[in-house]
């Protein structure tokens, strides 16, 4: 649509009712219809300067539903100027918080301008926009009001950096909200969730364990004390370990690597913990003990399992398990997890003959966990 098919759209009467219409309403009702047609055209340089002064004159209207049809016509539309779209933005809460929202034409400078230099109601809107780049979040970490850095928070389409997070959490240790916000995110960098552990409990103390890799130092501080089987189960926390072999490495160097650990991953179908430990305690490269240890043949697995210094008396059940784990068909989907898991616990533990009274009644418990959670998803 041109400028020529716009005006063929409005009449003279239009412009004259933007300019001098008997009353607001009326104005206003021209200037939605002014900005829908300069929406929808196309337009050639000299007719986009045109649309421009006359979206001009709409942002400096003295009447608020003049400003406010402009605001809501254009807050989403690439052909605001920039320029009237900032002016929009210091306006009044009722037209400048759509633009503030929506606006795609505001920049990450025009949007950490406002946080820095303008009250909460604006923060919380620029908090409230679809997406937010880390430099958007990391002003609104560092001068934001709570509510406005929640709202940011809650939103996993806002990008967050580890100082973005550093600033928000020591601003706001002490509110819950911003605190539960970030447990909740999807993903957390090691060194905020360290801060965290000391910050929570309860529910989100094990949302925090049981959905964010940990630091391992914590990770095994924590599996030393009591909390180890009530709480957060280290094999469990292993599967979460962007760095697995330096997860094993500092379990090793914990003296946490044993063999009924080794054993519980195994149950559980942690193969690429169990691959990783083994690695670790045999001296080994990972891509060795995983031919080893899949090796078609009887001598591999043997071989892997002696050089790691596991007891003999445990390879029976390190045979049958590993057999097991390989007759499992898998696709991957979390319902199959689920299954694959129960599947391994139920065929294993028929075939277990030395494992320690106190191991049997964890993967017992473990057992019991995931029928659960099997009969939740059924549920679902």
């Amino acid at each position: 649509m041109t400028i020529v098919t716009m005006r063929a759209h409005l009449t003279d009467s239009d412009i004259r009712t933007l300019i001098k219409g008997p009353t607001e309403e009326d104005r206003a009702h021209a200037a939605h219809k002014i900005c829908r047609c300069i929406d929808d055209a196309e337009l050639t340089p000299e007719e986009r300067a045109h649309a421009q002064s006359i979206l001009a004159i709409m942002a400096q209207d003295a009447a608020v539903l003049v400003r406010r049809s402009l605001a809501v016509a254009l807050k989403n539309s690439p052909k605001l100027p920039r320029e009237i779209a900032n002016k929009l933005a210091q306006d009044i809460d009722t037209i400048a918080l759509p633009v503030i929202m929506n606006s795609p034409v505001l920049t990450d400078a025009d949007l950490v301008a406002i946080v820095r230099a303008c009250p909460p109601s604006k923060q919380v809107a620029v908090a409230s926009r679809e997406t937010l780049s880390t430099t958007v979040t990391g002003a609104v970490a560092s001068y934001a009001v709570s509510e406005a850095v929640e709202r940011a928070l809650a939103n996993d389409n806002a990008k967050f950096d580890s100082d973005g997070l550093g600033a928000a959490l020591d601003r706001f240790s002490g509110v819950s909200a911003i605190t539960a916000a970030m447990v909740h995110r999807n993903e957390l960098p090691v060194s905020v969730t360290e801060k965290l552990v000391s910050m929570v409990s309860g529910e989100l103390f094990d949302h925090l364990v049981n959905n964010h890799e940990l630091p391992p130092q914590i990770a095994i501080d924590m599996a030393l004390g009591a909390r180890e089987r009530a709480t957060i189960d280290i094999v469990e926390q292993a599967g979460r370990q962007k760095d697995l072999g330096r997860f094993v490495q500092q379990l090793n160097l914990n003296g946490r690597l044993t063999p009924s650990l080794l054993m519980r991953g195994l149950c559980l179908g942690h193969m690429e913990f169990v691959e990783h430990a083994m690695a670790e305690l045999a001296g080994m490269a990972h891509q060795r003990i995983w031919l080893l240890l899949h090796d078609g043949g009887p001598l591999g697995l043997k071989a892997a399992f002696d050089r790691s210094g596991l007891p003999p008396r445990l390879f029976p059940s390190f045979r049958a398990a590993i057999d097991v784990y390989h007759s499992i068909d898998r696709d991957g989907g979390v319902d199959d997890r689920i299954a694959f898991r129960r599947r391994m616990l139920e065929r294993t533990l028929t075939l277990f003959q030395s494992i320690p009274k106190d191991d049997l009644d964890y993967l017992l418990d473990k057992l019991d966990g995931v029928a659960a959670d099997n009969s939740r998803v059924v549920a679902i």
